[in-house]
């Protein structure tokens, strides 16, 4: 059995959560995409973690976490992860992670970039983490990188290196007006964090091949959601790499694998970080309300998310890009403090409205068109039989499943690893 926990929406709504969950279930779980930009949250008998590059499967023993070549190699901060999830306990050798040597390495100047461009946009950033994640993706596709497994000849790897380097300092320094990055700094980073990694990095073929042959359970973990999506997200306001699930066996090398489930993660209301058109966004006392409530913080900037009703024009057009087989909707508990709860129906654009997710340069002009169901105000963090929660709240879950098209077979009651209901 081979699945992907992907994002329905704008990110941040739970994957790391249910991977953590889920793995039980599985051998191995693969990072595909993406890069130290976001966070996540897993709660478990270790305590709770922000993870940013490590697979969420890495608290399970027996489980091979994975990062492939898909994602965005900070040596760096995958060195940190490895230091902070070891000194609470957990056991993690190149047995338990493993790096692929196809990977490419987010290099330093990659978040120096970001900051810089981020700092020269000014009033019309894009909302970047300044993780070095779009520079990074840039160079990647100009050939400007260097491969996790060229570290293994030292030597060879400066040469390459140091024709990257006299390449990007001429955009440093003339672009910028910044200092350009000398190589004593790269060797110190190259001590202090790539030679530390190269006990994970090995090259995945004869792992996958042994895995399938096996009849092992794969899992593929997503980082953002769809409308963050390079090619069919919210443009520009989206990450550098592709968030869908058909990218998966791609991203992880192993392209000619085949997923047999999907499962799209979804809250139960709407959340985003960073800029761009966020339709069923509230505001003041209203949004301040539930970001409490669901303690929207980012995991990884720790910055307030913008918050919202439930989108299903979004969702929908999220399951869709998605292919998703099954929901996994999340954070339900967070809603029992409202009296009645609105859900973005429909979008009005101008003098219509429509039930489709628009072309993204219309979407600034678009305005939720909101139904409201019964509230259930009542505690349900203790739920975990679908036929036990209160009728309103039931009815809320079919409501929605009816809306996106896509079966609801698990409901999030709380942050903790067993606050679930499995339909």
């Amino acid at each position: 059995m081979n699945c992907a926990i992907v994002g329905i929406n704008w990110g941040d709504e739970g994957k790391g959560r249910m991977v953590d969950l889920i793995s039980s279930d599985y051998d191995v779980v693969v990072r595909y995409q993406g890069g130290g930009n976001a966070g996540h949250t897993v709660i478990n008998e270790f305590g709770k973690f922000a993870l940013h590059l490590l697979p969420s499967g890495i608290f399970r023993e027996g489980v091979v976490s994975v990062i492939g070549n898909g994602v965005a190699v900070d040596p760096e901060s995958i060195i940190k992860e490895i230091e902070y999830v070891r000194s609470k306990g957990v056991k993690l050798t190149p047995d338990k992670l493993k790096i692929s040597a196809r990977a490419s390495l987010l290099l330093p100047w990659h978040k120096e970039l970001d900051c810089l461009e981020e700092q020269r946009l000014a009033d019309k950033k894009f909302g970047s983490t300044r993780q070095g994640i779009a520079p990074f993706y840039s160079d990647k596709y100009q050939k400007k990188t260097v491969l996790a497994g060229e570290l293994f000849d030292e030597k060879a790897f400066f040469e390459h290196l140091d024709g990257i380097m006299e390449w990007k300092n001429l955009t440093i320094e003339k672009v910028y007006g910044a200092e350009p990055t000398t190589r004593e700094a790269l060797k110190e980073w190259y001590d202090a964090y790539c030679v530390p990694l190269m006990p994970f990095i090995c090259d995945l073929d004869d792992f996958y091949d042994d895995a399938e042959a096996q009849g092992k359970n794969i899992m593929f973990e997503a980082q953002l959601g769809s409308l963050r999506d390079i090619d069919f997200g919210i443009h520009p306001y989206t990450t550098s790499s592709s968030t869908i699930a058909a990218y998966a066996p791609i991203g992880a090398g192993a392209p000619a694998m085949k997923l047999d489930e999907i499962i799209g993660v979804v809250k139960a209301y709407s959340t985003c970080v960073g800029e761009g058109p966020f339709t069923s966004e509230w505001f003041g006392e209203e949004a301040a309300k539930l970001r409490e409530a669901g303690g929207e913080f980012g995991a990884k900037t720790g910055r307030p998310r913008r918050v919202g009703s439930f989108d299903v024009v979004a969702t929908r057009y999220g399951v869709k890009k998605q292919g998703a087989t099954a929901i996994a909707l999340t954070k339900m508990d967070v809603l029992s403090y409202m009296d009645k709860i609105p859900v973005c129906v429909k979008y009005k654009l101008d003098d219509r409205t429509t039930d489709k997710f628009p072309f993204p340069s219309l979407l600034d002009k678009a305005q939720p068109v909101t139904e409201y169901l019964p509230g259930w105000g009542e505690d349900i963090t203790g739920v975990r039989r679908f036929e036990d929660l209160p009728k309103a709240a039931q009815d809320y879950v079919l409501y929605i499943e009816e809306q996106i098209g896509c079966y609801i077979k698990y409901i999030s009651v709380g942050p903790e690893r067993d606050s679930i209901i499995i339909r």
